[in-house]
């Protein structure tokens, strides 16, 4: 799956959903050492687990980060797959 995001450096991220764990998470622009590690560190998480763990982390003054995108993004796909 791609999906756009808003309002962080990053524009995009990548990721793959099986068996309801995350594959492949790769992010585009943005903080690139930081959004590789946390590509490694979320490969094979439950996505209700990484929910729990990024959503409502901000970055300095934006209200939102990276990982907060991605956390909603996970989220939205969580309720309609439901």
């Amino acid at each position: 799956m791609k999906r756009k995001l808003e309002g962080v450096c990053s524009k995009e991220v990548n990721f793959r959903v099986v068996g309801g764990r995350l594959k492949g998470v790769k992010f585009f622009k943005g903080c690139p050492g930081n959004l590789e590690a946390m590509g490694k560190l979320l490969e094979g998480m439950r996505v209700k687990d990484a929910v729990a763990k990024l959503k409502g982390i901000t970055c300095g003054d934006k209200g939102t980060s990276c990982s907060d995108q991605l956390a909603r993004t996970l989220e939205k796909l969580a309720k309609t797959s439901e």
